[in-house]
């Protein structure tokens, strides 16, 4: 009996890496293109990930994770809630040249059950610190949670693509990202 050697973890390394600078790029380029950035026939790749689909859903699987441990990161040290939502915001753009594709191609309906609960896990968790941000002062006791952690998510979004057409570093797309979200686009002075 032939034994197949097992799969390489660095070459799983190598093509998921390779599938998020590629497909950064350009999220129309083909499963061919990730496999020579990688370094690695397209067999090789299909041993891997039965397709773009599969790859796809691991490339959002670990781009969660990313988001998650930057995000407990983030918080480290921070004052107030409203400082580690500040923190937070901050360092999910800084991700944004990694991740900004997925969502366009990755909507979190398709990602499956288990990814769907630990979604709901971390919305909960989010509401939590945005319900106590809003008893700190820093949102309309009268808006939303859920509006205001839509409005985050969307800001974010809108911060990377800025970041992406050149138009704002990271941290000034961060510092506008936050203000918008706790001031509005009101002039400071009224």
């Amino acid at each position: 009996m032939t034994q197949t050697p097992p799969l390489r973890p660095a070459t799983r390394d190598a093509i998921i890496e390779a599938a998020f600078r590629t497909w950064s790029a350009d999220p129309a380029a083909s499963l061919e293109e990730i496999a020579a950035l990688a370094g690695v026939g397209r067999a090789t790749l299909h041993r891997h990930f039965a397709g773009r689909d599969d790859l796809l859903e691991q490339l959002g699987l670990l781009a969660r994770a990313e988001m998650e441990e930057r995000a407990n990161a983030a918080c480290i040290g921070a004052t107030s809630h409203t400082d580690a939502l500040r923190r937070i915001m901050a360092a999910m753009i800084a991700l944004g040249d990694r991740h900004w594709f997925l969502a366009r191609a990755f909507p979190p309906a398709a990602a499956g059950a288990g990814a769907a609960r630990e979604e709901r896990r971390t919305e909960a968790r989010f509401l939590s610190v945005i319900a106590e941000a809003t008893a700190e002062g820093t949102f309309d006791p009268d808006c939303p949670p859920t509006w205001i952690a839509t409005s985050f998510d969307h800001l974010i979004h809108a911060a990377w693509g800025e970041v992406r057409e050149g138009r704002l570093t990271h941290s000034q797309a961060a510092e506008l990202a936050w203000s918008t979200l706790t001031r509005g686009l009101e002039p400071a002075s009224r």
